[in-house]
Parts: structure tokens; C-alpha cells; sequence
């Protein structure tokens, strides 16, 4: 495999860095276009010591596959983007840079333009079919620990199962947060989009949260006849295997374009569970690993078969 630096947006308010890993030798091969999940994250999603985007690309590379990956929006440009500014939404965060990434990858002559793929991790999985619908049109979608439900729900649940491992005193006051939270989450559903400005969540204008709750997941992948592969690692405490994967498989479970694989001792990235706690995910992320090669086997099929 070899690699190149590629920019995006040149000469734009925002340009971006990314890489392209492409096969070496070089011929005409499909691509995989790969979508970071929440927060500021670099091209490689380099969190704690694991970057599964370079673990990716560098295997699907070796099986004859080219990957782009960029550094996000927010990883560059946060403060500029948020300052004065209370309608940011995940098309100024991904979508936008998404499909410009795609352009790139298409009018490639190295590339076979009706083979490029998405492939988003968790936010960026529940992402993915949107960015296919308004102007990605994609090969095929691979969506990786996403979710089908709403991001404030998993959110919420995140913070449960983070106050139900605590004890003690701590535990008492981080009972009285997440009550607050709820009652937060009770007026933000009786918000309109243009009320949603004003009202902060997590620190963010809730326009952020609502207007990704107008565009539900579930709508774009019922409507799509496209080749669709989800994967969930089983120890996720991140995402619930049983209620996200579960949730994908109860939706659309009778449609024969979806693929569904799941993977014992997996966590949220795709590495082995260490400590299979919320609370410890930080510690987690520092333990050296490689993304799971039978998930990498999994993409690389999808893709070369599709």
C-alpha cells in the first residue's frame, strides 16, 4: 500500500487534510470513504492510544481497496465554527465534507467510481445513510456501532448506566444531575426547530440534536435498496447490542439488501473489552490493540463482493 495527502475544500472557509491509502501496485479498485463518530476527532479517530481508521485503511489497502479518511470539521475548525453561531447541525459537522470527500474519490481516475463506499462509526454510522440519500450515492453502506434511535436517548443512557455503577455519596449527586438532565430533555421535545437555538444541551445549541431528529436514520435505510452491512462489537457499552443492533435487525430484519454481523468481546471501537464498564472507557481506549481483523475481513468482503 502506499499513501497520499489529499486536501479538501481548498481555498474554501474550511479546507481539511486527509489521507488516501491506496493498493500498491496501483490499478483501477473501489473505495471506502470512512465517517468519524462524535466529537473532534483526526482522520485516523485516534482515541486514547487506538486509531481504528488507520487500522482500517491499511488493511483494506492490502486486500486491494483504496479508503479516504480526513480530520473532522470540529478537530480543526471547533471554536470557529460555534463561535456566534447557534444553528450548527451534523451537515456543517460531516455531511458536507462527507460529500465533498466523495467528489474527490469519484473524479479519481485510479478509482472505480461506481464502487466507492461509506463506512461511519457511531455517530458517523447513524450518518451514513443520510450523507448516501443527499448526495454521497454510494455503492453500498457499511454502518459500524451506529444506532437507529435518537442521539439524546443514547446519550441518556450512556449517563444511567454510568450513575447505576457508582455508589456512595458520588452516586447521590450524580442522581440529582441526571434528573436535571431529564427535565431539560422533557422541555427540549416540546421545542420547535427554530426554539431549539436558544436552548442549550451538553453544552450545544439543541438545534444540533433536533434538527438530526428530522432527519431519523430509519426513514433514509427503509427506503434504501442499496447493499447495507451493520456490525456491532457485543461488549459495546457505548451502543447496547441489544437495543442498537437489535433495534437494526427488528427494523429491517426482512430486507434482503442488509447484512447484520456481531462480535463476542468486541467494545466500541472493535477491540477487545478490557474492562466492560462505561465509567473505565477512558482507560480502556489506552490499552494497545488493533482493530478486530474477522470486522476487517467482514468490510473487505462486503465491499470486493458487492
Amino acid at each position: 500500500m502506499r499513501e497520499e495527502a489529499i486536501t479538501m475544500g481548498e481555498g474554501g472557509e474550511f479546507p481539511l487534510q486527509g489521507t488516501l491509502t491506496l493498493p500498491d501496485p496501483e490499478e483501477k479498485c473501489p473505495a471506502l470513504l470512512l465517517i468519524q463518530g462524535s466529537g473532534p476527532t483526526n482522520r485516523d479517530e485516534k482515541i486514547g492510544v487506538l486509531t481504528p481508521f488507520k487500522d482500517i485503511a491499511e488493511y483494506l489497502a492490502a486486500k486491494g481497496i483504496a479508503v479516504l479518511r480526513f480530520d473532522k470539521r470540529t478537530f480543526v475548525y471547533g471554536k470557529k465554527m460555534m463561535k456566534g453561531k447557534n444553528d450548527v447541525s451534523v451537515w456543517e459537522e460531516t455531511i458536507e465534507d462527507a460529500i465533498s470527500a466523495t467528489e474527490l474519490l469519484k473524479k479519481d481516475p485510479r478509482i472505480l467510481s461506481d464502487k466507492v463506499f461509506i463506512a461511519g462509526h457511531s455517530l458517523g454510522g447513524m450518518l451514513a445513510p443520510r450523507i448516501d440519500a443527499e448526495g454521497g450515492d454510494y455503492a453500498g453502506i457499511i454502518i459500524m456501532a451506529g444506532s437507529p434511535r435518537k442521539l439524546l436517548e443514547i446519550m441518556m443512557e450512556q449517563n444511567e448506566a454510568v450513575l447505576s455503577s457508582m455508589k456512595g455519596p458520588i452516586k447521590k449527586i450524580a442522581t440529582r444531575q441526571v434528573a436535571k438532565f431529564e427535565e431539560k430533555l422533557r422541555k427540549y421535545e416540546s421545542l420547535s426547530l427554530e426554539e431549539s437555538k436558544d436552548f442549550k444541551m451538553f453544552g450545544l445549541p439543541s438545534y444540533y440534536f433536533k434538527e438530526m431528529d428530522e432527519h431519523p436514520t430509519a426513514e433514509y435505510l427503509l427506503k434504501t435498496e442499496k447493499r447495507v452491512l451493520i456490525i456491532q462489537g457485543e461488549k459495546d457499552f457505548q451502543v447496547s447490542a441489544e437495543r442498537d443492533l437489535g433495534g437494526y435487525k427488528a427494523l429491517l430484519g426482512n430486507k434482503a439488501n442488509v447484512e447484520f454481523r456481531s462480535y463476542p468481546g468486541l467494545n466500541h471501537l472493535f477491540t477487545p473489552s478490557v474492562y466492560d464498564n462505561i465509567r473505565q472507557y477512558k482507560k480502556e481506549y489506552k490499552v494497545p490493540a488493533k482493530f478486530s481483523e474477522q470486522a476487517l475481513e467482514d468490510l473487505a468482503k462486503f465491499i470486493l463482493n458487492s
